[in-house]
């Protein structure tokens, strides 16, 4: 099966969703999101059956990268992310029908739910477009898709002012980095005449490379995916709209933004990285916004009581971590010694998503039967659901990188990546925001283990969703395996 067949039926499976919810009869519309689990389940199988285009005349393979072990390798990502979001959307569906507009006379009682388990499947072919993109049109339509339905996504909760501010500034601060990032391209076209990745990359290796308008293109390019994924000082939107989209948005937004923008660093930046001319100053800049972005993002979790802002600078910190493994590039003479930034980054956003969805799988459980979003709302929690507390404990641990779980070595392999090109400030940052990760991660542990909860308050047992259950345990078996044995991910790249 030709390997743009996978964007074809992520596509296919959206457009079924929409068209079951508007002319199918259905008592529960949460059987919609079956739909949804189920194909992205096949898709992820037929991952490794896809087979590359013998020959690549096609116009369309101008746009599309072919042989690409590390473009399947995000696309499972996106598959694996959409997958978890839309069981956390199925256990979410009575506070979406809730904080949704009221439906007209007559109208299905759950109108509307059938549009929130279909958005992802847009946003998941967007992801995995943006994944072998290798022009600057098919990116910029790729990274569109995907920004224009998170923009629906955030906002989806019409009656919750919270989901409508988030929207509004996740609309407005998008469209001003999605301006940066046109100038950016037009800028670039200029330099290079082309829009093609590999013929920029021969362009910008020449001798006579334009340094200064090369170096503008990529400082607007930079500013417009900094903002994507969070990488400071553009990371001011990011706690006020994940705390205002709906919890299994707010997790799509952490893990499938955070993707989808490193993947287009990844592609843009090697063009830059080829030229001896600006090699030093594109990585003098990357490790810049690197150290703003750990020390920003670490010091800014520690005060948090609202679990969402919490993960919010937590995902900021996480950004700081992955750019400071892009600053680490081996120069040309080291290129084939060491692990390479591309794989550090990769090995590490697969164990992000890992931890992260944990997370948010045991946030969406416990906020469907808790009205609170803070720190206190898990006070107690070991008692109630010890399974729960221990699903949380996993992430948390992972997140703060300890010993035998996943968030370990993709932290320690930055870590590897900054002793070997000898960037000891930038190791000195990560080593400082990392010890302060364990302070705000385990204080979660805290409330769940040590804090005794209100009596006034509901002591009876959480209610674990069955599907959410076998999604818990297999991301708990996967965070454990990946720090027991962490060449099982990065095999997945070779």
């Amino acid at each position: 099966m030709p390997v743009y067949f996978l964007e074809i039926i992520v596509v296919s499976l959206g457009i079924i969703m929409l068209l079951v919810d508007a002319f199918v009869k259905l008592e529960d519309k949460r059987s919609i999101a079956w739909i949804g689990m189920l194909g992205l389940v096949v898709t992820f199988g037929l991952l490794f059956r896809v087979q590359w285009p013998e020959s690549t005349e096609s116009p369309f393979w101008n746009f599309y990268t072919t042989g690409d072990q590390m473009a399947l390798y995000f696309k499972g990502i996106a598959i694996l992310t959409t997958l978890v979001v839309l069981i956390m959307a199925s256990d979410y569906s009575r506070i979406v029908v809730d904080q949704t507009a009221p439906p007209e006379k007559g109208a299905h009682p759950q109108s509307g739910l059938g549009e929130f388990f279909a958005l992802p499947m847009f946003a998941c072919a967007g992801l995995m477009l943006m994944a072998s993109a290798n022009h600057l049109v098919s990116i910029f339509v790729a990274l569109e898709t995907v920004t224009i339905a998170f923009y629906v996504m955030v906002a989806y909760l019409r009656r919750n002012v919270g989901s409508l501010e988030a929207g509004v500034k996740y609309l407005i601060l998008g469209a001003l980095s999605t301006g940066f990032l046109v100038y950016g391209f037009a800028w670039l076209y200029g330099m290079t005449g082309s829009m093609q990745l590999e013929e920029i990359k021969t362009a910008l290796s020449g001798d006579n490379v334009n340094v200064i308008g090369s170096l503008f293109a990529f400082s607007l390019i930079l500013v417009a995916l900094a903002f994507k994924v969070g990488g400071a000082p553009f990371h001011f939107w990011i706690p006020d709209v994940y705390q205002g989209a709906p919890t299994p948005i707010t997790a799509f937004l952490s893990v499938g933004s955070k993707a989808a923008g490193f993947i287009v660093l990844l592609r843009l930046i090697d063009p830059f990285l080829s030229s001896s001319e600006l090699v030093g100053k594109i990585i003098l800049a990357v490790t810049v916004i690197a150290v703003l972005t750990l020390i920003v993002g670490n010091l800014s979790a520690l005060p948090q009581q609202n679990f969402k802002r919490l993960l919010a600078y937590s995902s900021v910190a996480h950004a700081g971590f992955l750019l400071m493994a892009l600053a680490c590039t081996p120069t040309a003479s080291q290129a084939g010694e060491f692990l390479s930034p591309a794989k550090v980054i990769a090995f590490y956003l697969g164990a992000y998503l890992l931890m992260t969805l944990l997370a948010f799988l045991v946030m969406t459980t416990v906020r469907v039967q808790i009205p609170g979003e803070d720190l206190t709302s898990y006070k107690g929690l070991a008692k109630r659901s010890p399974f729960l507390a221990f699903a949380m404990i996993i992430s948390m641990a992972s997140l703060a990188g300890i010993p035998l779980t996943a968030g370990f070595f993709g932290k320690f392999f930055v870590f590897q990546l900054a002793v070997q090109q000898q960037q000891w400030f930038l190791l000195t940052v990560g080593l400082v925001g990392a010890g302060a990760g364990f302070y705000y991660y385990l204080k979660i542990a805290a409330s769940m283990f040590l804090s005794e909860q209100d009596p006034k308050d509901d002591i009876s047992a959480i209610p674990v969703g069955t599907l959410s259950r076998i999604a818990m345990i297999v991301l708990i078996a996967l965070i454990l395996i990946g720090g027991l044995n962490p060449a099982l991910i990065i095999g997945l790249l070779s």
